[in-house]
């Protein structure tokens, strides 16, 4: 399903000569095919997001530094890749969504200060994986355990 997707908006940037669209299409399209030819097998929908969500990760990395350069041409490409690159991902949980899942894995193992840090994330991780930021992830395990 995510293939024919991609191949509908690849012809439809195609036919809008949106460059940055159709560059950023086809940089998702060739991330897909080369797991697939490294996993020897079809992607399942949860490689697909991990693969989506590798992009989405590089792009923030990359709008980091484009702002502590200032540089604004590339700072406002990257946010553009990254609105289409948004689109094939999974709707996002809001910071008070992964606050109330962090709540109850916390619960869940009996975590009690920041030395359960490690045990807290290798349960939540699995659960948010595609849905939320790891960042965003880390820093409220962190607020939460201190």
């Amino acid at each position: 399903m995510l293939n024919e997707q991609i191949m509908n908006d690849l012809k439809t940037a195609m036919k809008a000569h949106d460059k940055v669209a159709l560059d950023t299409i086809r940089m998702i399209k060739s991330a897909l095919a080369n797991k697939k030819i490294e996993l020897g097998h079809d992607l399942t929908e949860e490689e697909e997001v991990a693969v989506l969500s590798t992009e989405m990760k590089q792009r923030r990395d990359s709008l980091a530094e484009f702002e502590k350069g200032n540089r604004t041409d590339l700072v406002e490409k990257v946010q553009e890749e990254m609105k289409i690159v948004e689109r094939y991902l999974p709707a996002q949980m809001s910071a008070e969504e992964v606050g109330k899942l962090i709540d109850s894995v916390i619960e869940e193992t009996g975590a009690t200060g920041k030395a359960d840090f490690g045990k807290v994330m290798k349960t939540l991780m699995p659960k948010v994986k595609g849905k939320a930021d790891g960042g965003l992830v880390n820093q409220l395990v962190n607020q939460k355990l201190s």
